[in-house]
């Protein structure tokens, strides 16, 4: 019998979500791919492995105990793959990291040109996922890292799998049409008038600003929601409205803009998320301190010495 990996990691998720479309939007497959790979490990093993409950799918007996190695299987590979990059003369691995607009744009090429100079032999390919998902895409072994974002008092849910490393604290700046800011400082209060673009609630960055506002005493009246930073600093430029933009997404801006600072700022910190078995993995430290090397170059680097920044938090929800 010979088990295909990537079939084996969808048992696995197929276990931990209970539905074969929530397995596939962890994995970033479609619904039908990762149902046609199920059967063809059933297959494989010769054995019924899952049965249909509704809308969710529950694991025989024989598909549990498969679920069971697919995890210790999972975790011996990445031992492997550790142990293979450490005897190799040399530091040579390819790496897949989970990025979004803003931080492929500015913080990662710098980081990558970094990288390319002491150690070619890291090759680090990336994947842009929405901020919420990059995760959970390492958690079950699509990534072997991503950078994710929290917000002053608004944390993303956190695994205990995951060890986390901040490399970057960023403010938070608003965004308004050329000829149409009122004072060189702000605060959101004086935005409350104006239309504004933002992107929706069930994203980390929408709903932190959705708080912050409410915080001020005002829901934002929003005439435009997208999803995407360098949409909405267009749709500002055009004169549609106002928005918040973080000093890496000031590289995405076009002309026709004003950016104010905030009175009482707005912080948010960036870091890079990794499965803690992945703690004494060389390239990944090494492609870390890159980004750190690459976020100092800009003045965004968290410096150890010095004491947390002080802002105006965002709310808990």
């Amino acid at each position: 019998m010979e088990l295909s990996l990537r079939r084996l990691r969808m048992l696995r998720e197929l276990h931990r979500r209970g539905t074969v479309t929530a397995a596939a939007q962890a994995l970033h497959y479609t619904t039908s791919a990762v149902s046609q790979q199920l059967t063809l490990l059933e297959r494989e093993v010769g054995a019924k492995l899952f049965e249909r409950r509704g809308r969710r799918v529950q694991l025989t007996e024989a598909g549990l105990i498969l679920a069971e190695h697919a995890e210790e299987i999972m975790r011996s590979v990445e031992r492997a793959t550790t142990a293979l990059e450490r005897a190799q003369d040399g530091v040579n691995a390819r790496l897949t990291g989970g990025v979004w607009a803003s931080v492929a744009s500015s913080l990662l090429p710098n980081a990558l040109m970094l990288l390319a100079a002491d150690y070619p032999g890291i090759e680090v390919r990336t994947k842009e996922l929405a901020p919420e998902e990059t995760a959970g895409a390492v958690l079950d072994g699509t990534l072997d890292f991503s950078f994710v974002i929290d917000y002053s008092d608004y944390p993303m849910p956190w695994d205990p799998e995951l060890t986390r490393v901040v490399i970057a604290v960023e403010r938070l700046h608003a965004a308004l049409p050329q000829g149409t800011a009122s004072a060189r400082t702000m605060t959101l209060t004086d935005l409350a008038e104006h239309p504004w673009i933002l992107a929706g609630p069930r994203s980390h960055f929408g709903r932190a600003v959705r708080l912050a506002c409410q915080r001020y005493g005002f829901e934002p009246r929003i005439n435009h929601e997208v999803g995407e930073q360098a949409t909405a600093l267009a749709m500002v430029a055009a004169g549609l409205g106002v928005t918040l933009v973080s000093d890496l997404g000031l590289t995405l801006r076009p002309p026709g803009i004003e950016v104010v600072a905030l009175a009482e700022p707005l912080m948010r910190t960036i870091s890079i998320a990794y499965r803690g078995s992945d703690l004494h993995r060389q390239p990944l430290q090494l492609v870390i301190d890159a980004v750190r090397d690459a976020a100092t170059a800009q003045g965004l680097a968290v410096r150890p010495s010095s004491p947390e920044p002080t802002a105006q938090s965002f709310p808990r929800d």
